[in-house]
């Protein structure tokens, strides 16, 4: 019996294999030319019905498989975050970028490139080829509002350049910053279609939201909270995702080497917080004594030398509030040195990352064919440090002023894992020459013209050279799409897509001298909006970054004139002189503005932070009390439920040892944030204040062993960032009272999270660093928000 049942499977097996080699060779050859590439998914064949009673005596059809056009290139894009057009040493800055200077050596530089002027909208837009507004993100995700174009949801009338390459037989990766996630689907609880794997990505390594602690990242590997090895001295998140993007690229090489591939690399640098390791930094001390006036200066003559910027540019002035570098005290130019000899560090790591990126696609053989588009900045500089800059950007985003007195304490520390740091706003403004804006600002070139250098050996003959044709994000997928040699889809998974609303670049790759195809673009940010046609541009300044309110009234704008083709740093207003072209402008804007999903224009600014006025959705949905579990941490801020601004209890049921140690619940980090924990068996409330003061209610007696209610009480002064007194008690007796004077008015930090059981990421108490995990079992932790008594 065992003798014939191994003849059997020696049998079976030798059909298999022969079945597989068989089949094998008609996969080789078989051939997806001549597919319908604008209906995706691609349909399968439908294939006759087999009479045949023996498989012997039949012939399998040839497997369907889609496979990308033949010599089909690899597509990377590598974005860069906040980081100017006069940054980089590849466009006249001072910032020694030499993986850009490499690349554009061999390949062309983009004069005339455009963004959005803020980060997700630009993300979206170069994601998919399609204007903000359509993707429904005229901001970032945390302020989207009920308004179309603005919902923060992608419509499904628009499909991502990943999914698309993807159903045409491509493998995808994302890595490093997303930000195009709607923040009330960030959580376990999902949905995950508009995380990058529901988008078309088939890997993903990165952080979801807008900005992450490069020493201690919130990470993700697909869905999937990760913990890199933060310990290490040495850990970067940017050198992590760079080792995390070769290793996929090997990985996807060795086993389908045939196979091309679609690689977003988005780093999180340069965005705050200012994070570089100090080797780099130390590069640049001294490098920036001259001051910002100068270095806008020194910064144009370059720009003009190397041909980025025609002869007879002009600075932009800059903005009146800017301070004249020569008027600065000694310990504000000792600052503000410091702060800018830390963002060059941070940019010229960067780019080291991009350059070991560059050398394995080399060591592969892959760089020959592999478009590189080399995208500068996702928006102009930024001027969110306002005037002297922060050690801690978390003020920035709870209203908070910090001093100077307060910086030149902690100077030392900028860069470090101790800072969370931002430069001020006049190295924003020189980062942006010639120009006089920056981020935020879509109605100048200081908030949306950004350097982009392409790279693509095998198609394109040209080599180090400008090319000026006017252009925007949205381009950038319509020319993958030519490159590659697909359509862009006319439906998707059934579903009627919208007319592409970028153009190709290819026409531009060798003549330099190519007529513009993009006529016509607008702008538009959170009152801020222009509109470019034919070499004109019309814009009008709503709000300056570090303004808390609108200057005037949307329908009181105050409108400027520029003749772009001769005027390229906007420094000659022509609207007093030609009323008539400013009027036709301004019509030609409210027709984009509406064909767009522009209006209507939303200019609220801290009112949008709030779900309930803004009108987006809520997990929370208006609760006012949550019940969580053991185990339940990773909690992102816009998951959970608000207890800013009010008065609140946490009721934790717990089962404790001796002296049980540990945090029983917490939220927030390193720079702002609140912890209920116990140390030595004493119950603590400690409440982090944007990371300047600290504040902390201590019982007065231990909890003994056994099963306890513990119990914070907060009774809120009123109105915003206000204090309040907390009371702790134990099964209903008080153990503990007193004052917390201050709290964040706003948030916790972008990249911090709520956690129960622990503290995960940065600890909100220093004291407990390493000691985070509680000692005892959680059988439950309520928390509850309840109306200010007046």
């Amino acid at each position: 019996m065992k003798k014939t049942s191994i003849y059997f499977f020696a049998f079976v097996l030798l059909n298999i294999v022969g079945y597989s080699q068989t089949n094998q060779n008609n996969q080789t050859k078989g051939s997806s030319d001549n597919l319908d590439r604008s209906v995706l998914p691609i349909k399968e064949p439908v294939y006759q019905a087999i009479t045949e009673l023996d498989a012997r005596k039949a012939k399998a059809p040839v497997r369907f498989q889609v496979k990308a056009p033949d010599k089909a290139p690899n597509v990377v894009i590598v974005l860069l975050d906040d980081i100017g057009y006069g940054h980089s040493s590849a466009f006249g800055g001072p910032i020694n970028m030499p993986t850009l200077e490499k690349l554009s050596a061999n390949g062309l530089k983009y004069n005339r490139f455009h963004t959005t002027a803020l980060c997700s909208p630009t993300r979206t837009a170069i994601l998919t080829g399609y204007n903000h507004h359509s993707n429904n993100a005229g901001a970032i995700m945390e302020v989207a509002t009920a308004f179309p174009g603005n919902t923060g949801v992608r419509p499904q009338t628009i499909t991502p350049i990943a999914e698309v390459l993807r159903l045409n037989g491509y493998s995808t990766a994302a890595f490093g910053k997303y930000h195009e996630t709607p923040p009330w689907e960030g959580s376990v609880s999902g949905p995950y279609d508009r995380w990058p794997t529901g988008s078309g990505f088939d890997k993903f390594y990165g952080f979801i939201g807008g900005e992450t602690n490069q020493y201690h990242p919130m990470v993700y590997d697909g869905t999937t909270r990760v913990y890199p090895n933060v310990e290490d001295p040495n850990y970067h998140f940017t050198n992590d995702m760079t080792d995390q993007a070769i290793a996929w690229m090997n990985t996807q090489q060795s086993l389908t080497p045939e196979k091309p591939f679609y690689m977003y690399f988005a780093t999180g640098a340069t965005h705050a917080p200012h994070h570089a390791p100090k080797e780099y930094v130390d590069k640049y001390k001294g490098k920036f004594s001259q001051g910002w006036d100068k270095l806008r200066e020194e910064t144009l003559a370059r720009q003009k030398a190397l041909g980025v910027v025609p002869k007879n540019t002009v600075l932009a002035p800059k903005p009146e509030v800017i301070k004249d570098w020569n008027k600065l005290t000694a310990d504000e130019k000792r600052l503000f040195e410091k702060q800018m000899e830390v963002f060059a560090g941070f940019a010229e790591h960067t780019d080291e990352q991009v350059g070991r990126l560059v050398a394995a696609l080399e060591e592969r053989g892959e760089l020959e064919n592999t478009i590189f588009f080399y995208l500068v900045g996702d928006n102009g500089s930024s001027a969110e440090g306002g005037m002297i800059g922060m050690y801690n950007e978390n003020t920035y985003f709870n209203g908070v002023q910090e001093t100077l007195e307060m910086q030149l304490k902690v100077i030392d520390e900028l860069g470090s894992e101790k800072a969370y740091n931002h430069f001020a706003a006049g190295w924003a403004v020189a980062g942006n020459t010639p120009f006089t804006w920056t981020k935020q600002v879509a109605s100048n070139f200081g908030g949306t013209r950004n350097g982009l250098v392409l790279h693509w050996p095998a198609g394109i003959k040209s080599k180090k050279e400008v090319r000026s044709q006017f252009h925007h994000v949205v381009d950038v997928a319509p020319t993958i799409y030519a490159a590659v040699g697909i359509p862009s889809p006319s439906i998707v998974n059934g579903i009627e897509q919208r007319p592409m609303e970028g153009v190709s670049m290819m026409y531009t790759f060798n003549n330099a001298a190519a007529p513009d195809t993009r006529t016509t673009q607008y702008f538009e940010m959170a009152g801020n909006r222009a509109i470019y046609q034919d070499g004109w541009f019309a814009g009008t300044i709503h709000k300056a970054p570090w303004e808390a309110s609108p200057r005037r009234p949307l329908t009181e704008d105050v409108w400027e004139l520029y003749n772009v083709n001769e005027d390229f740093s906007q420094a000659n207003n022509l609207a007093d002189k030609n009323p008539k072209k400013l009027d036709e402008l301004k019509k030609k804007f409210m027709e984009e503005a509406v064909k767009y999903n522009v209006l209507p224009i939303d200019d609220r600014t801290i009112e949008r932070f709030d779900a309930k006025i803004a009108g987006r959705p809520d997990l929370m949905n208006g609760k006012t009390k949550l019940t969580l579990y053991e185990g339940a941490k990773g909690i992102p801020e816009n998951a959970f439920i608000n207890v800013k601004n009010t008065s609140l209890s946490i009721t934790a049921d717990v089962e404790v040892p001796a002296n049980a140690n540990g945090v029983i619940i917490c939220q927030g980090g390193d720079f702002g944030g609140w912890s209920f924990y116990m140390k030595d068996g004493v119950p603590t409330y400690f409440y982090n204040w944007v990371g300047l003061e600290m504040f902390s209610v201590t019982a007065s007696q231990k909890v003994p062993a056994g099963k306890h209610v513990i119990k914070m009480d907060f009774a809120y002064d009123g109105g915003r960032g206000a204090g309040g007194i907390a009371t702790i008690s134990m099964d209903g007796t008080k153990i503990g009272e007193g004052k917390i004077a201050k709290t964040n008015s706003n948030t916790f930090g972008i990249d911090e999270s709520a956690d129960v059981g622990t503290d995960e990421n940065t600890p909100v108490n220093p004291d407990y660093k390493k000691n985070e995990k509680f000692t005892g079992k959680i059988k439950s932790v309520t928390v509850e928000t309840k109306p200010v008594k007046k």
